[in-house]
């Protein structure tokens, strides 16, 4: 596993992997929203936490800082992704 970025801990990385992304690379390439609903069908129940954290290591913030200044753009986004099916 090559996904040493900030925020991402050893079980946000295991949720990574069983959705198919395992490198920093592909996280990137991916980015935050699909990387999140990748992790979703993979079987996984992520919390929105985690959706800061994979924001926060894209863009090397805090996820704190992602959830106080990105929360609403985020929901927006993921909402948009979930009503459209991708």
């Amino acid at each position: 596993m090559e996904l040493f970025r900030r925020n991402l801990g050893p079980k946000s990385i295991e949720m990574l992997s069983k959705a198919g992304i395992s490198s920093d690379a592909q996280l990137v390439a991916m980015g935050t929203i699909a990387a999140f609903v990748a992790v979703r069908r993979a079987g996984c129940s992520p919390s929105l936490n985690f959706l800061w954290a994979i924001e926060g290591a894209i863009s090397d913030r805090d996820l704190k800082v992602v959830a106080r200044e990105d929360r609403l753009r985020l929901l927006m986004l993921l909402e948009d992704a979930e009503k459209s099916g991708r």
